[in-house]
């Protein structure tokens, strides 16, 4: 091990294009895009009854989003850095003159027929959304500011899966076209928030290993937006086996 550290920290830093075509080779490798479950949520597969477990299991990622993005702000060590993250936390908290990602979301989720009281109350969730989406808060609060804020990069490749994701539902679930508007938002809203992050991990990856660091950080983002559909799949696919207490589909899949 010390023999790679050393290795890495001599090797020649990657340029800012070299390193954001690293940055996005993981996504074009791990991002949940490939997942199978959303496969089939792009082919018209899936049922009402697992349009509405993926709601409710998304809901908990999207509720820690503001959470991980206050615990980075509190670690920015200067004004500009923070003005800059703290939109992150109004794009999904809101503010008095709009209402936030978190707020969309649950508009989503009551158009796949949840009840948006229980969504939040977290009412159902499967256990390995909790662990996983928990490992992301982990990240963020253990790990250097570097790698906090380059575990965010997967919106560099997240505006295409929302463009498909948004084009594939309301071509095959249209009762859930009035439900789309947190998609909507996120299709400008990623792309400045990619563009800051990526200037920020290589203005401040000062060697070859911090650079490496915060690519891994990536890997492990795109790993736990894996997790999540993992425990969807095994749960409400294949073999459709839900723990206890978790969300039930009824017969018939509503």
């Amino acid at each position: 091990m010390a023999v790679r550290t050393l290795e890495a920290n001599s090797a020649e830093l990657l340029s800012f294009d070299d390193l954001r075509a690293r940055l996005r080779a993981v996504g074009e490798e791990r991002y949940h895009h490939k997942h199978p479950f959303h496969l089939m949520m792009h082919e018209g597969r899936l049922s009402s009854g697992q349009l509405q477990a993926w709601a409710l299991n998304r809901y908990y990622y999207q509720s820690i989003i503001p959470i991980k993005d206050s615990i980075i702000l509190s670690r920015g060590p200067d004004s500009a850095f923070r003005r800059a993250w703290r939109k992150r936390v109004v794009d999904h908290d809101g503010d008095a003159s709009s209402e936030g990602g978190i707020q969309r979301w649950l508009k989503l989720a009551e158009a796949t027929g949840l009840n948006a009281d229980q969504v939040r109350a977290g009412t159902g969730i499967l256990p390995a959304t909790r662990f996983a989406v928990n490992e992301y808060l982990h990240i963020v609060r253990s790990r250097s500011l570097l790698e906090a804020v380059a575990s965010s990069l997967t919106e560099l490749f997240s505006r295409d899966l929302i463009s498909l994701r948004m084009e594939k539902l309301r071509q095959h679930y249209p009762w859930l076209s009035g439900g789309l508007d947190y998609f909507e938002a996120r299709l400008t809203q990623a792309p400045e928030d990619a563009k800051f992050a990526v200037e920020y991990v290589y203005a401040n990856a000062k060697t070859r290993t911090e650079q490496e660091l915060a690519t891994q950080a990536l890997r492990d983002k795109c790993d736990i937006l894996w997790a999540q559909l993992d425990a969807l799949y095994f749960a409400y696919v294949q073999p459709g086996w839900p723990p206890p207490g978790a969300f039930l589909m009824k017969e018939g899949g509503v």
